[in-house]
């Protein structure tokens, strides 16, 4: 197994002598990590200080093993993998384990992470731009899980825009829009596969249409621990436009409803705490975000290309289309996980 991420360039050997300097010896006993519970992997603690600890794997050792031991949380385990850039994971190896969470907003000496959040719509048959076909999703999610993409759920997201903890070098968020069965049909066979992480955005109205989700196969995919269900309106209508003949006062009250009728029947019917929006269209004005707000949505999204970083307005994030055109290539240049700091 290999731990890849950003490089430590000369730091590793150097963290690693002056460790080795400061208290060589090896631990008498498993240590105990951070929750004070006796975790799983049991090779040698060869040193350690406040911020890192130099680690000699055995032969059954992960990183999610390493990471429930020093971590008490085995899903941590990428912040190892991303400080061993191009380790082999094997009996005997050295693994440094940063034991603080040094960067929060995700930013270097030359670079600013950024956190692309893609959008998809259908998916399986069909000749629709909005169509992605099961063997292309496939093939992108495979991609993502080869080449060391970290798949995060949106929570995730909001909780690196509030600078409470930092992310993967590689983070990505998945999102679905309006709720069509074949997400059930087609996409959930792969996520569950790849234990990814994903947000439907379902506006109510169309459930109980012919090709919508039902109540049951949502409820079965939000039981599996992956897939959240997340409100894009009442009835996709457009926000910012005025109906016909709609004066002021009648577009705010249907502004209201289509932001706060989601939150009712979604948490009515399923064990959701609804608190992101993706605007239909992609579209929102000062009313709109008002709403939100009212009602206390924590974070809303367009459709507005590129990645997030750590400043990005939360009520306004970028989401990235994902076609049914769309080429490997075109899906690889879609996943914008930095920026110069030239160019923020």
């Amino acid at each position: 197994m290999k731990a890849t991420g950003m490089g430590t360039g000369g730091l590793l050997p150097a963290l690693v002598a002056t460790l080795l300097c400061a208290c060589a010896g090896p631990a008498s006993r498993p240590l105990e990590d951070r929750a004070g519970v006796v975790a799983p992997a049991d090779g040698e603690v060869v040193a350690r200080n406040a911020r890192f600890v130099i680690y000699r794997a055995s032969a059954g050792d992960d990183l999610h093993g390493i990471a429930q031991r020093f971590f008490a949380d085995a899903e941590q385990w990428w912040r190892i993998a991303d400080f061993n850039e191009g380790l082999a994971l094997r009996a005997g190896a050295i693994v440094v384990v940063p034991l603080a969470e040094p960067n929060p907003p995700g930013i270097d000496a030359r670079r600013f992470q950024t956190v692309p959040v893609l959008c998809y719509h259908r998916f399986g048959p069909g000749s629709g731009k909005m169509v992605v076909s099961a063997e292309n999703f496939a093939r992108q999610m495979q991609w993502l899980a080869d080449n060391d993409y970290r798949v995060i759920p949106l929570s995730t997201l909001e909780s690196f825009l509030d600078g409470r903890s930092d992310l993967p070098r590689r983070a990505v968020a998945l999102t679905i829009d309006d709720g069509y069965r074949t997400v059930f049909e087609y996409a959930y066979p792969v996520l569950r596969r790849h234990r990814f992480p994903a947000t439907i955005f379902l506006y109510t109205d169309f459930v109980g249409a012919g090709d919508a989700l039902t109540w049951k196969q949502m409820r079965e995919m939000v039981d599996s621990g992956l897939i959240d269900i997340q409100a894009h309106s009442k009835s996709h209508s457009n926000l910012i436009e005025h109906a016909a003949a709609e004066d002021d006062r009648a577009y705010a009250e249907r502004i209201d409803t289509e932001v706060a009728v989601p939150i009712s029947v979604i948490e009515s019917r399923l064990p959701i705490k609804v608190s992101r929006f993706a605007f239909p269209y992609g579209d929102a004005n000062q009313d709109v975000l008002e709403r939100l707000q009212r009602h206390r949505y924590g974070l809303g999204f367009t459709v507005n290309p590129g990645g997030n970083a750590f400043f990005a307005e939360k009520l306004m994030l970028r989401r990235t289309m994902i076609y049914g055109d769309h080429s490997l290539s075109a899906f690889k240049a879609r996943l914008e996980t930095s920026r110069p700091l030239s160019n923020p």
